[in-house]
C-alpha cells in the first residue's frame, strides 16, 4: 500500500461512518485505513466490521491515552509508504486521494504535507459558522490553509500526510496534551525536513457541533501557543497574539459600556430625586461611553455578518458567525493568558499547570 490512512476515535461511531463511507467513494484505492478506538464507550466496531469487505480496513481497540498516542499506536501498525492522519469528523471528496498523488508527483522532495478544510453544504448553519470562524480572514487572518503560501507549511492532524520513515525515526506524536499536532510539524521543519500545502487536498471538516464544544476547543488552543514557544522558543508570531488583544479589547469595551451604563443610572437617580445638576453631565457623559464602548464590537460584527453571508450565501450562517467569531477570538485569548500567567509568571509545569485529560 501507498497509503496507511491512520484514524484515532472516541465515542463518534456515526462520524467515522460517514468517513469510511467517503473513503470507500475513492476514485483511487492504494490504500488501507487503520482505525484506533481510544478507549471509547460507544465504539465504533460494528461500523467497521460494515466496510471490511469494502476496504484494507484495521480496527484496533485500546485504553484511553489521547489522540496523539492513539496515532503513534496506528503508526507502529501501518505498511504504507505515506501516513495520512485524519480526525474523525472529517470527510474527503471523492479526489482527495488522486489530488495528493498528483501533489507528491510534483513535490517529490517534501517529507511531510496538509492540506485545508471546508464546510459541507450538507453541514448544520452552526458547523458552517464555526468553520467560517477558523477559516476568515477577519478571524484567524487567514493562515490555515491559504494558498499564498505553499511551502514551509506546519500540517494540522486533522489533514496531515507524512512519509513513514520520517514518522517513526521522529518518534511521531508527542504526549502533549493540546497542540501536539503543531509540535509534531515543528519538530519535522527543525529536523530539517521539508513540508508542502496541498491546496487540492481538502477535507470537509465538521469540527464542533456547538458553541460550548467550540469554545472548549480553541480554549485549548491558546493553552497550546504558550505551551508550543515554552518547548520550540521563537515560534511566537504577531498573528498568535490577536485573539488576545482582541479578548482584552472586548473586555475593556464591555467595561467602559459598565461605567456608561452606572453613570447614566446615576444622573437618572439624581433626576428621580431632583438633585440632577442643571447641565445633566452624568447622563450626557453616560451615554457617549456607551456608544464608544458598543461602536468597535458593532462594526466588528456587521464585518463578519456581511462577509459570512456572502460567502455562505445565508443570512442565518452570517448572523450565527458572529458569536462563533467571538467564541473562536476570546476563547483562544482568555486560554492564551492563563497559560501565560501559569507558565511564565508562576513558572509551573507544562503538565502540572493544566491537570485535565483530553479535551473530547
Amino acid at each position: 500500500m501507498k497509503y496507511s490512512i491512520i484514524v484515532p476515535v472516541f465515542n463518534r461511531p456515526d462520524e467515522v461512518d460517514e468517513l469510511l463511507e467517503s473513503l470507500s467513494n475513492q476514485t483511487q484505492q492504494d490504500f488501507e485505513v487503520i482505525i484506533v478506538e481510544d478507549g471509547s464507550v460507544k465504539t465504533c466496531k460494528d461500523v467497521c466490521e460494515k466496510y471490511a469487505d469494502i476496504l484494507a480496513l484495521h480496527y484496533y481497540a485500546k485504553e484511553n491515552s489521547g489522540p496523539g498516542q492513539s496515532r503513534n499506536y496506528g503508526a507502529e501498525r501501518a505498511n504504507g509508504e505515506w501516513l495520512i492522519i485524519l480526525d474523525s469528523d472529517v470527510v474527503l471528496p471523492e479526489g482527495y486521494i488522486k489530488a495528493v498523488s498528483a501533489d507528491l508527483h510534483s513535490a517529490n522532495d517534501i517529507a511531510a504535507f496538509g492540506g485545508p478544510d471546508a464546510a459541507h453544504p450538507s453541514f448544520t448553519p452552526v458547523q458552517k459558522a464555526i468553520s467560517y470562524s477558523m477559516t476568515s480572514f477577519f478571524t484567524t487572518g487567514g493562515i490555515r490553509g491559504g494558498k499564498a503560501k505553499l511551502d514551509k507549511f506546519y500540517p494540522r492532524s486533522f489533514n496531515m500526510g507524512i512519509r513513514r520513515d520520517v514518522y517513526l525515526h521522529l518518534g511521531g506524536f508527542s504526549k502533549m496534551r493540546f497542540g501536539e499536532d503543531i509540535d509534531f510539524s515543528y519538530r519535522i521543519v527543525e529536523a530539517g525536513h521539508k513540508t508542502r500545502l496541498f491546496p487540492e487536498a481538502w477535507v470537509w471538516h465538521k469540527r464542533r457541533t456547538d458553541f460550548r464544544k467550540f469554545f472548549r476547543q480553541v480554549y485549548n488552543s491558546g493553552i497550546a501557543r504558550i505551551n508550543l514557544t515554552k518547548r520550540h522558543p521563537g515560534t511566537l508570531k504577531l498573528v498568535h497574539l490577536l485573539p488576545t488583544v482582541f479578548t482584552l479589547g472586548v473586555i475593556g469595551c464591555l467595561m467602559l459600556f459598565g461605567l456608561g451604563a452606572a453613570m447614566y443610572c446615576y444622573g437618572e437617580w439624581l433626576d428621580a430625586y431632583n438633585l440632577r445638576p442643571t447641565d445633566n453631565m452624568h447622563q450626557g457623559v453616560g451615554f457617549v461611553f456607551c456608544i464608544l464602548a458598543l461602536l468597535p464590537l458593532l462594526l466588528y460584527s456587521g464585518i463578519i455578518f456581511i462577509d459570512s453571508t456572502i460567502r455562505n450565501k445565508s443570512l442565518w450562517v452570517g448572523l450565527l458567525s458572529i458569536p462563533a467569531a467571538f467564541v473562536q477570538l476570546t476563547g483562544y485569548g482568555l486560554g492564551f493568558i492563563e497559560a501565560w500567567w501559569k507558565r511564565c509568571i508562576l513558572k509551573q509545569d507544562e503538565f502540572t499547570a493544566f491537570e485535565k485529560t483530553f479535551y473530547k
